[in-house]
């Protein structure tokens, strides 16, 4: 019992002058914290050994962990670069954070870089904080201080590019977002956002290509194969942007919008009844109706059926007669049933139906004008652009195939 409290006032002893020193040399009140729960450890024996009392089993674990394995333990994680003063205040921003304190979180954040300007988790802490506040510029700092610190931190390159790109710096974001796919070409997010930067800046070609990697990793991706189709769109590859569609409408069946982007390609191409069918699905996403009914009444005209094209441009007028009648009173095709179409006086729109994003909107307007461009082509005309156009696609298969062969030879 002598030789056990003996050799604990001897370890417990040296371990408190031990932190004690390591606390003035480091200049850090955060060790008080140690040194307190040391000296009540140090206290359980000095009452043990002073009042010649035996401690019960809970007071002697007690004792040794207060006094002995809580300081060996932070001993340890010093060693392996984890300090007692960044745990504290990473601590105590995370509870602020729990809170709703985000001004005591940044500055415990700031404290803990003083003294340490290599804290990864500080800066990627601070950064989302900032980020939470809107302020953008300062938390893009922030993630670039821990990208440099741990180079493989991706989540935070896809951070400074989406948020370079809210302030519309889509050259910096795009480059980021291509750094990031270079290092980790797998990730889905990057490749959405860099083709949705490249789309918006009208560089098709290079979406294309962005997409198209994208889908060695996620075949069976709706969203890539819908955006890889809507690319080839604004190329007029409608061949490619078709089969795209297509894909993309067999994981999604209920996906309107590139149900109505087919259907105007069908159009394109005079397959009448594909458009038909296409626009009839269409209507049942409410921002596609009024234009999937005047659509229909066109094909209903070029069918010669005036009765039904009667009832479809009187229903799309009901749905958005602001939009439609405007549309019909350009476009000859309806003169001879313009005396059957119910106008009203007080024209109204449905502005506040907004489920189409940015980039399907362009598209769609896109391959509105180019059927309408198409409209009076024959059909030999259009036969003969399938037939460039599937010829291209041959040729460049067999050039493909010739490269792989010299290759094989030269190997």
């Amino acid at each position: 019992m002598l030789i056990e409290q003996l050799l604990f006032i001897f370890v417990s002893f040296a371990i408190f002058v031990y932190m004690f020193f390591r606390m003035i040399r480091r200049n850090d009140t955060s060790y008080v914290i140690i040194l307190v729960l040391e000296a009540m450890g140090i206290a359980l024996n000095f009452l043990e050994v002073l009042f010649d009392i035996k401690l019960n089993v809970f007071f002697m674990i007690l004792k040794y962990v207060l006094a002995v394995l809580v300081p060996v333990i932070i001993i340890i994680l010093e060693k392996h670069g984890i300090y007692l003063y960044e745990m504290v205040n990473l601590t105590k921003a995370k509870i602020c954070v729990m809170f709703n304190d985000n001004k005591r979180a940044k500055e415990a954040l700031i404290n803990l870089l003083d003294k340490n300007k290599d804290s990864y988790k500080a800066h990627k802490m601070l950064a989302e904080i900032y980020e939470k506040e809107g302020g953008m510029r300062k938390a893009i700092d922030e993630y670039v201080q821990a990208i440099d610190i741990d180079k493989q931190d991706y989540d935070s390159y896809y951070k400074v590019a989406e948020l370079l790109n809210g302030l519309d710096k889509k050259e910096e974001a795009a480059e980021m977002l291509f750094n990031l796919l270079n290092k980790k070409p797998d990730t889905y997010e990057a490749s959405m956002l860099l083709g949705d930067i490249l789309i918006d800046t009208e560089m098709y070609k290079e979406a294309v290509n962005v997409y198209q990697e994208a889908l060695k990793y996620n075949p069976y991706s709706y969203d890539i194969n819908y955006n890889l189709g809507m690319a080839y769109t604004m190329l007029n590859d409608f061949q490619n942007a078709k089969i795209c569609y297509e894909k993309a409408a067999e994981i999604n069946s209920l996906a309107y919008a590139l149900k109505y982007d087919l259907a105007e390609i069908a159009l394109i191409y005079k397959d009448i009844e594909e458009a038909q069918k296409k626009f009839l699905e269409a209507i049942n996403e409410e921002e596609l109706s009024a234009d999937s009914y005047y659509e229909l009444a066109k094909i209903s005209l070029i069918k010669n059926d005036k009765e039904t094209a009667i009832k479809y441009v009187n229903t799309a007028i009901d749905i958005d007669s602001k939009k439609i009648v405007e549309k019909v009173k350009k476009d000859p095709v309806f003169i001879p049933i313009m005396a059957r179409i119910s106008i009203p006086f007080n024209l109204e729109s449905k502005e506040g139906i907004k489920k189409l994003s940015g980039k399907e909107i362009k598209v769609k307007t896109h391959l509105e004008e180019m059927s309408e461009i198409t409209r009076h082509l024959s059909y030999n005309d259009i036969n003969l652009l399938k037939k460039n156009r599937q010829g291209r696609t041959e040729q460049k298969e067999e050039n493909i195939e010739i490269e792989e062969n010299q290759k094989e030879r030269q190997d």
